[in-house]
């Protein structure tokens, strides 16, 4: 009897181990991983703070703006430099968002720079949307948008009507100033 109990517990903590061990990398531990590097800018912006001129969006959009909580964003602003670092860190991103969890969403070209959009979740609900955007000659950004009851064809309306959205340009001023 000892020596079944025995080997049920190492069973289940063989199994707590493997759990537990998994080296796959995630948007979350990369942001983490890199907040505090000096190529890397991070902001943490409840969608409460930014203001956005929502008078010509439609109610199905307006209803995926109202289900944004925050925005987490993070920057790489590339160097002439460190072209090799800069490739390392956008191989780094591309692996971690072609895991299978990622859903794609919609993919565009905006001036020359290439934005795609995935999202974490059921075809009904997201858990968190993902922009991943990036420029040769500035660097790349991700920007974690978070909230509650997010519908992914709905989050797809709004990211259109966020590229002719009327935003106050003051809002993102740091972000845009560590680009230059």
């Amino acid at each position: 009897m000892k020596r079944t109990v025995k080997h049920i517990i190492f069973v289940c903590l063989l199994a707590v181990v493997f759990v537990s061990c998994n080296d796959g990398k995630s948007l979350q531990t990369y942001f983490v991983d890199n907040q505090e590097s000096s190529n890397f800018i991070t902001q943490d912006i409840p969608i409460s703070m930014v203001k956005i001129d929502d008078s010509k969006f439609t109610e199905e959009q307006k209803e995926a703006y109202e289900s944004v909580k925050r925005l987490n964003f993070l920057g790489y602003k590339a160097d002439e430099t460190e072209t090799e670092v800069y490739k390392a860190e956008l191989a780094k991103v591309k692996t971690i968002l072609s895991d299978k969890k990622y859903n794609d969403l919609m993919e565009f070209s905006d001036k020359g720079n290439k934005i795609t959009v995935k999202y974490v979740g059921t075809d009904d609900e997201a858990d968190e949307v993902i922009i991943f955007g990036s420029a040769k000659e500035l660097g790349f950004g991700i920007v974690r948008v978070l909230g509650d009851d997010m519908n992914p064809d709905k989050m797809v309306t709004l990211v259109t009507a966020m590229q002719n959205a009327n935003v106050d340009e003051n809002q993102v001023q740091d972000i845009m100033n560590f680009f230059k």
